[in-house]
């Protein structure tokens, strides 16, 4: 699974769509915990993460939602910035 982003000691990453299925979305991994993220609308569709790093994950969703998609639909995994 492609990383995508590294802040705060959350690791992003999206597997390929061939081998995914709708929604569009990406894991959030922190430590032991693991969070699946809707692209469109930021909530976490399952998981464990601790609140505060679904917080920050969603936060940076906001910032590149869009970025996120086209990777979705395109199928090409670019590094995207950390959330500062």
């Amino acid at each position: 699974m492609p990383e995508i982003a590294r802040f705060y000691g959350i690791i992003i990453k999206m597997f390929f769509k061939p081998k995914e299925h709708e929604p569009s979305h990406v894991h959030a991994i922190y430590g032991e915990y693991v969070g699946t993220f809707n692209i469109i609308t930021g909530e976490m569709i399952e998981g464990d993460l601790p609140l505060k790093a679904q917080n920050l994950v969603k936060e940076w969703l906001s910032l590149y939602s869009s970025e996120l998609q086209k990777m979705w639909n395109d199928q090409t995994i670019t590094k995207l910035p950390p959330l500062v």
